[in-house]
């Protein structure tokens, strides 16, 4: 039998893209930073908000704002979820690309009736998996400076050697995309927020927010939101979409969507090899 759910993702995004409008209901555009949404969208400018540090947070000002202004008024068992413009979830797991297809994209999108809510407390995207780095060498790789080191410092002390074992491992849920269930939001949230704040003032001191390291706080919460949910004993995966511009464009949006469009499935979903 079928278990229907109380679900939300929020799918954070920095400018309008007229596709998600047509996203099934129970995905819902969260518009981030400064840029000026439809009047019908969430933005992380209304209520209570950070929506000013966006620039360095990327989306956890999003997830703030959803920890301030809709948590309260959620069951402590429904469903809350967070996607990215560009990053959607399907609705099963694939260990390969999928070969030229009839069915659209949009038809293989997460469906609240989804079994795999039946079973686990947390849904993770399928994991990237570095074969000859840890996740804290890659970090260090790409971003060429201690503070995902000197930030794990600000944890306290238990978490702080879970943190620092999990990095040292090489398993990776990217883009901080995660499905759980509003009583283990909060309390992840309790946690994430005030460190994070410590994460900002270290990296505001060292001036380490420049180029590509200008949302190094978000950089930052994507390692700890893997590490967090992973934690988790009742935990299951699923693949994800990663959109390209042909299908977010506006232009092409206007008439015809691209999601729904035959044979595009080819594309997904994304996998990443190390």
């Amino acid at each position: 039998f079928i278990i229907m759910i109380n679900l939300e993702i929020y799918c954070t995004t920095i400018k309008y893209f007229s596709l998600l409008d047509k996203l099934p209901s129970y995905i819902k555009p969260l518009g981030l930073g400064n840029t000026e949404y439809p009047k019908q969208w969430l933005t992380d400018k209304k209520g209570e908000n950070i929506s000013n540090l966006n620039k360095y947070f990327g989306d956890a000002t999003g997830l703030y704002w959803v920890w301030k202004n809709v948590l309260k008024n959620k069951d402590t068992n429904d469903w809350i979820g967070v996607c990215h413009y560009r990053k959607l979830w399907l609705n099963n797991i694939y260990n390969e690309k999928q070969k030229l297809s009839a069915k659209s994209l949009y038809s293989n999108l997460l469906k609240p009736d989804n079994k795999i809510f039946s079973d686990c407390d947390v849904i993770q995207v399928q994991p990237i998996v570095f074969k000859n780095e840890t996740v804290y060498e890659q970090f260090n790789k790409v971003h060429k400076n201690n503070a995902l080191r000197d930030c794990t410092n600000f944890l306290e002390a238990d978490l702080r050697e879970e943190f620092k074992e999990y990095l040292n491992g090489n398993i990776l849920h990217p883009h901080g995309m995660f499905i759980t269930k509003a009583h283990l939001l909060n309390r992840y949230f309790e946690i994430l927020f005030p460190w994070l704040e410590k994460c900002y003032a270290y990296c505001v001191e060292k001036k380490l927010m420049k180029d590509y390291n200008t949302r190094l706080p978000c950089f930052i919460m994507e390692r700890f939101a893997s590490f967090w949910f992973s934690k988790n004993i009742k935990k299951k995966q699923l693949s994800y979409a990663r959109l390209g511009k042909f299908m977010l464009s506006n232009n092409i949006n206007k008439y015809i969507n691209p999601m729904k469009i035959p044979f595009t499935f080819r594309m997904h979903p994304t996998l990443h090899d190390f």
